[in-house]
């Protein structure tokens, strides 16, 4: 098997690329994709390459981008949405919410929709407000949506093209703070909806998803350090959730922690909390714990390190488990 090394924002771009060159009724469209090459530069060089009708710089709407790709989608088009950052996607709620993820359901299964809406989400790049939201369980929790959120190069290349060729509509969530951290990608894609386990241990159980898999692995490892073995689950996909090797995992170690940057109360760490003590409750040693994000507007940059979560609470949340 071959592998190359690339940023995940390169792995983004090339993936878009691939799907581009497989499918001439892709599309991507949003603010300053084109010319800019998006603010980030995932989307540098697909307008040269494809010209401007294929890669669409759009008005400062996102209401609007969102409403056209809808549009675009009764034409036969497959658009791959942009959302700048991830608190500007709130104008578009509306549309996402009211059309994309109901047309399916509306039209008896007659329409498809198959955009993806792609989200840089999540803090850590000394942003403010509204550059460093985490709004992933406000669309994990609409019926006829699904999310995802790729954690390292080799599955943000293959989940973009794997949603873009599904007729469902996706929300696309990239863990912004970690676009320019390189991995391996290999030649044979991960199923798209499927958890991953990535790393085995026995004492406890950690589930993460998107720029909290870096912080698990490394927690992980400092506690191996200590002699303290942990699994570390990657969920990959929000919505549909995909438990089982979550449930396989607990009924071993008996202990779970469950890690977002989004806020504690409703966020998905909360439904997969639940969801364990449903399944697994007399393999449980101790209570299922969280480490998140607070109940508080996104703060300003220079105490944003205090808002995320890091190695210290995930591993203090792990000796608190320990020790029940």
């Amino acid at each position: 098997m071959s592998t190359r090394t690339l940023s995940i924002a390169k792995a983004v771009n090339a993936g878009l690329r691939a799907a581009m060159e497989h499918d001439e009724k892709v599309l991507v469209m949003g603010e300053d994709v084109g010319r800019l090459g998006g603010v980030f530069r995932v989307t540098d060089g697909l307008q040269k390459d494809f010209g401007e009708h294929r890669v669409i710089d759009t008005p400062l709407g996102e209401s609007g981008i969102v409403g056209a790709a809808v549009g675009l989608t009764f034409r036969g088009y497959r658009p791959v949405v942009e959302i700048q950052f991830d608190g500007f996607v709130y104008p578009a709620y509306d549309q996402i919410v009211s059309q994309v993820a109901r047309l399916h359901a509306r039209s008896g299964g007659l329409v498809t929709m198959p955009v993806v809406i792609r989200i840089p989400f999540g803090g850590g790049i000394g942003a403010v407000e509204h550059h460093s939201e985490s709004p992933e369980a406000q669309f994990a929790l609409t019926a006829g949506l699904k999310v995802v959120s790729p954690s390292n190069a080799h599955d943000a290349f293959w989940m973009i093209q794997q949603a873009v060729a599904s007729d469902d509509p996706i929300v696309f969530m990239e863990p912004k703070r970690r676009y320019w951290e390189n991995g391996e990608v290999g030649d044979e894609p991960h199923p798209l909806h499927a958890s991953r386990v990535l790393r085995r241990g026995s004492h406890a159980t950690l589930v993460t998803y998107g720029p909290m898999v870096r912080t698990c692995l490394d927690a992980a490892q400092a506690a191996a350090a200590d002699g303290i073995q942990l699994d570390v689950i990657d969920l990959r996909t929000l919505s549909p959730l995909d438990l089982v090797p979550v449930l396989e995992s607990v009924r071993r170690t008996g202990r779970l922690v469950v890690v977002h940057e989004a806020a504690r109360t409703l966020g998905l760490a909360a439904e997969v909390a639940t969801r364990v003590q449903e399944e697994c409750f007399h393999s449980l040693e101790a209570p299922v714990l969280r480490v998140t994000g607070y109940d508080v507007p996104y703060p300003p940059s220079r105490v944003e390190e205090e808002y995320l979560p890091d190695l210290d609470r995930v591993l203090d949340a792990v000796d608190r488990s320990l020790a029940f």
